[in-house]
């Protein structure tokens, strides 16, 4: 054989060997490679829907802690203005994670503080944060009206609404008026109560008005 043929041969020989001891692991175990490769990109997918889930979880429990805030607030404004014996106007409710804070004006100082009591004691009240203003009653001279002329006022603004069909004007007496009947939601029922308010004669609203969402 000649010199030359024999060196290239041995060489050749050689490139072989160091390839095979350059990567043993690729030659001999090609499965377990790929088995690893599909175990870390299982891993990946699982760190990933875990992350996605964990983030749906928190925002599902911040929409539901809003409706629950939203609920009090009406909840807590209808107390405010069907109250036996107080008198509000303006009366606005923010509740943020259970705290409530109450805005309005009362007649006097025992008025503000029976309205904070109250709302204390509501189901899902934390505290309560109040801002209601004493402002002496006005001393200007009002018109009494006739009961008869106010409830037929109320109920004629209860049918404009459209969407009141199912109120009722259960009585009035020296201007409170009495709300009966049956509305879908709480929302429903305080805009009735706000918008008797509105008529001419009303001093006050009480209500038996009767709700599907308690």
């Amino acid at each position: 054989m000649p010199i030359a043929a024999s060196f290239r041969r041995k060489g050749l020989n050689t490139d072989r060997r160091e390839e095979q001891i350059a990567s043993p692991r690729a030659t001999r175990y090609p499965q377990k490679q790929t088995r690893k490769r599909e175990a870390n990109s299982m891993k990946k997918m699982s760190l990933t829907f875990g992350l996605v889930a964990a983030l749906m979880i928190v925002g599902t429990v911040a929409a539901q802690a809003d409706t629950k805030d939203a609920w009090l607030s009406t909840k807590a404004k209808i107390v405010l203005l069907t109250m036996d014996g107080l008198s509000t106007t303006a009366v606005k409710v923010d509740t943020v994670g259970g705290n409530v804070t109450i805005h309005g004006k009362v007649g006097s100082a025992s008025d503000k503080a029976r309205a904070e009591e109250t709302i204390r004691k509501m189901d899902g009240v934390k505290d309560v944060k109040n801002l209601l203003q004493v402002v002496a009653p006005s001393q200007k001279k009002t018109v009494d009206a006739k009961d008869s002329d106010v409830k037929d006022r109320v109920e004629a603004s209860l049918k404009a609404a459209k969407t009141m069909d199912d109120i009722k004007v259960a009585s009035v007496n020296n201007g409170v008026v009495l709300l009966s009947g049956k509305t879908q939601s709480l929302g429903q029922k305080l805009l009735a109560i706000e918008r008797v308010y509105t008529v001419n004669g009303v001093n006050r609203v009480a209500s038996e008005i009767e709700t599907v969402e308690n």
